[in-house]
């Protein structure tokens, strides 16, 4: 574990530069693994304690950064690792909107980060093997997914239509031009 981490010092790096800064132009050294966590249901906890401040939590969100199965939080001056249990984003709400392929998606996750599902944010969902429950994922960015939220996907499932294939039938949501399974019923 680094001993050096700051989070204030990682604030002041940050300061005055909006959206997502350019991770993938950065390429400091690794300076050890952190004490910080991003539980299942998207809450982040440092050192044990949940962090409050939501302006903290979308500032570590904005330099997550993926290499491999494995989470960092990346500055032009340091990369240190951290767990995520099962994707670093919760995805809250979502409009429809009319863009020029049509129909858009377009999440939110609880970070603040708006995604259109797109060929490059495409919609998967993952099927319990026991109780066939669904998972749905939405790409955000960096390879990163977020969770679908049960009500979002609720809505999702209202907006859907059904697709016949030769055995089975699918339940489908479009998007940006492009259509995402939501699984076969």
């Amino acid at each position: 574990m680094s001993g050096g981490f700051d989070p204030a010092a990682l604030g002041q790096q940050l300061k005055g530069q909006e959206g997502i800064p350019p991770l993938e132009q950065w390429n400091p050294e690794f300076c050890g693994d952190i004490d910080m966590r991003i539980a299942r249901d998207g809450r982040w906890y440092y050192e044990g304690s949940p962090i409050g401040r939501e302006a903290m939590v979308r500032m570590f969100s904005r330099v997550l950064w993926k290499e491999g199965d494995k989470y960092f939080l990346k500055t032009p001056v340091e990369k240190v690792g951290i767990q995520v249990e099962d994707v670093p984003f919760q995805v809250v709400s979502v409009e429809h909107e009319m863009g020029a392929k049509g129909v858009e998606m377009v999440f939110t996750t609880s970070t603040g980060d708006r995604v259109r599902a797109d060929a490059e944010h495409p919609i998967r969902v993952e099927f319990d093997r026991k109780t066939q429950e669904p998972t749905p994922y939405l790409m955000i960015r960096f390879g990163m997914e977020g969770r679908i939220s049960r009500n979002v996907y609720y809505q999702m499932v209202e907006l859907g239509r059904l697709v016949e294939h030769k055995h089975s039938t699918e339940l489908v949501v479009d998007s940006a031009g492009e259509t995402f399974s939501l699984g076969e019923l």
